[in-house]
């Protein structure tokens, strides 16, 4: 839920939207905006290509998320039993997705910043994802679907970190938020339209081929998965910076690029400071932008680090949907209904998240908008505590999905947070998500069976673990403000260095 630029720039925050502004090509500029007669016209048009394109993306996210929640729908239909699965086993297979998923996101993202078609790798690796969850139908023990598991979450792996990188490549930073929250959104979309799908195939094809549903439901999945896929290759688009690109003008593509250079301050000419320093920037400007290059200067950015034990807590504070459906059932209902009962609350954190995001870009603000959406799941985690009543159980599972809408703005700010060049993003996002994802290995083993029906401890560690994520949010948000003082002071003081230049401001 994901721009070429100078490897000196390990703190170098991104343009503002002010300054950004104060650039962009009118009728009476025109020649000095590198030849575009009308700059928002072009913009307009260039912007509804994309976004028709990377609507995709959000399929893509969409599927790839069916796959991964697939088990639990399952287990309301036997998996458990026919697989023989045991005491905390279950919570082992839901975890064993996220131990192969955390290990390849980072080597796919630095395969990607050097690959020049992610129109073909993102689809490939979302084929084999596909197959992967075919295949989980066929599991007939454990150690079977334990090792399915952990398959389908290293082929699953290079999709989300690879397209938070490729919407970037694309999209300038006060453009991120909703164009973030689309894609992420698939994960709300996938709970409620995976329920209705499972519903549908648990209950009519039991049986068929003398398969039981719930391997019905992989073979299903997986196969919408593949189809998918083959038809995002000939959909996705690749950088701005490749050479041609048919479904483009030309004049399209200039400002495609010209819009990453402005929103990365690439090109910019800084002032000769003295000869000391402008050694420094040569030396800087020569190292080599390499996928090792990028890796090194991720891991020594303190905010990357932040951010991704930020977005850790979050996740686990957010385990719930991974036993959605079995919540639902707490409630007394039979697997159908439970699974039905899943979609409303999801649908409505999708059109909540959707309002959130563009609200965030519009105001250019992102810290209150993680905050007040996880406020209200907060209301949601006490009433779910307190009692066991039907109507407040289920009241308090649409508080509790809304708190989606507050990690996508955090994906989001993350993001535009995290430093340049592109090699640098590319690790910075990948690591980020790593930890992150990592919560939910945690959370698969939040929701003990033997805590339920109430679940009174699990809802408690969630809520916890998300008010330390909001602490520090909060926190973040103080210590980026104070970077934008004193990058006001340098301005006052006519001051330019090569980490910073007027107008350049971190969000908060």
């Amino acid at each position: 839920m994901m721009s070429d630029r100078s490897p000196s720039e390990e703190e170098r925050p991104l343009i503002s939207p002010q300054t950004l502004s104060s650039q962009r090509y009118d009728s009476g500029k025109s020649t000095q905006s590198a030849g575009f007669a009308d700059r928002k016209q072009t913009e307009r048009r260039l912007l509804k290509k994309l976004d028709i394109r990377m609507s995709v993306l959000m399929l893509m996210y969409i599927v790839s998320c069916i796959d991964r929640s697939s088990a639990a729908a399952a287990r309301l239909r036997g998996f458990e039993d026919d697989l023989g699965l045991k005491g905390p086993q279950f919570a082992s297979v839901l975890s064993a997705f996220f131990v192969g998923y955390i290990i390849m996101q980072i080597p796919s993202n630095m395969i990607l910043s050097q690959v020049k078609k992610p129109s073909l790798y993102l689809p490939c690796c979302m084929i084999l994802c596909g197959s992967t969850s075919f295949l989980t139908g066929f599991a007939h023990n454990y150690y079977g679907a334990l090792v399915a598991r952990f398959l389908l979450g290293l082929s699953e792996a290079t999709f989300f970190p690879g397209a938070l990188y490729l919407i970037a490549k694309w999209y300038k930073r006060d453009e991120l938020s909703l164009r973030t929250a689309f894609l992420v959104c698939g994960t709300n979309v996938s709970m409620a339209f995976g329920a209705l799908i499972a519903s549908g195939v648990l209950d009519l094809m039991d049986g068929v081929l003398g398969c039981t549903a719930w391997r019905w439901l992989f073979f299903v999945e997986g196969g919408l998965t593949i189809i998918i896929a083959i038809i995002a290759i000939f959909i996705l688009p690749d950088y701005p910076e490749t050479e041609t690109i048919p479904w483009l003008t030309s004049s399209e593509h200039a400002l495609a690029k010209a819009r990453m250079c402005e929103d990365a301050a690439a090109g910019v000419d800084f002032p000769k400071r003295s000869d000391k320093c402008n050694s420094e920037v040569d030396s800087m400007i020569r190292i080599e932008s390499t996928a090792t290059t990028g890796f090194i200067l991720a891991l020594t950015d303190w905010k990357v680090w932040f951010v991704a034990f930020a977005q850790f807590f979050f996740v686990v504070s957010c385990s719930h949907y991974l036993y959605f459906p079995t919540l639902t059932e707490t409630m007394g209902y039979n697997s159908t209904i439970s699974l039905l009962l899943c979609a409303p609350p999801w649908l409505i954190s999708a059109a909540w998240s959707l309002w959130i995001s563009w609200h965030s870009d519009n105001k250019g603000e992102r810290c209150m908008h993680v905050v007040i959406p996880y406020l209200i799941a907060t209301v949601g985690f006490i009433l779910a505590i307190s009692t066991m009543n039907t109507i407040i159980r289920y009241l308090s599972l649409f508080l509790l999905a809304q708190a989606l809408a507050g990690y996508i703005c955090l994906i989001a700010w993350s993001s535009s947070t995290v430093s340049n060049p592109p090699e640098q993003r590319a690790v910075a996002l990948a690591l980020i998500n790593t930890i992150s994802q990592s919560g939910n290995i945690v959370g698969s083993f939040v929701w003990v069976k033997a805590w339920g029906p109430a679940y009174k401890q699990s809802f408690a560690i969630c809520g916890i673990a998300g008010l330390i994520s909001l602490v520090m949010c909060l926190w973040l948000r103080k210590a980026l403000k104070r970077m934008n003082k004193e990058m006001d002071l340098r301005d006052k003081m006519g001051e330019e260095t090569i980490y910073s230049k007027k107008g350049w401001r971190y969000y908060t």
